[in-house]
């Protein structure tokens, strides 16, 4: 795992083969958007843990102060990552939309 969670490591292997719409490589997701997808889907899950751990400290079920703030922070900085991942990419488009052929 690379020290951004829930972002897979960088592979510098030569790809042998294209791999083909929808399929799926052995070693991971095939392409960008499906990195893409499941770094959201980790974001909604840290952000669904944080929104526990804010519920059980308030009803008082054992959840200590702690633990809560730090599963909030935690989806808050990768909630601001998938934002800067999205600014960018909108970025990217417009870039693209400008280009003349």
């Amino acid at each position: 795992m690379s020290p951004i969670q829930g972002l897979p490591p960088i592979d510098s292997t030569p790809i042998d083969r294209p791999i083909a719409n929808g399929e799926q490589s052995p070693d991971g997701p095939s392409n960008f958007w499906d990195t893409l997808k499941g770094s959201l889907e980790h974001v909604q899950q840290l952000q669904n843990e944080a929104d526990q751990s804010v519920l059980n400290l308030v009803t008082g079920q054992g959840e200590d102060i702690h633990a809560a703030m730090s599963a909030v922070e935690k989806a808050d900085l990768s909630f601001q990552l998938v934002m800067q991942v999205r600014n960018k990419i909108v970025q990217a488009y417009q870039q693209v939309s400008q280009m003349q052929f």
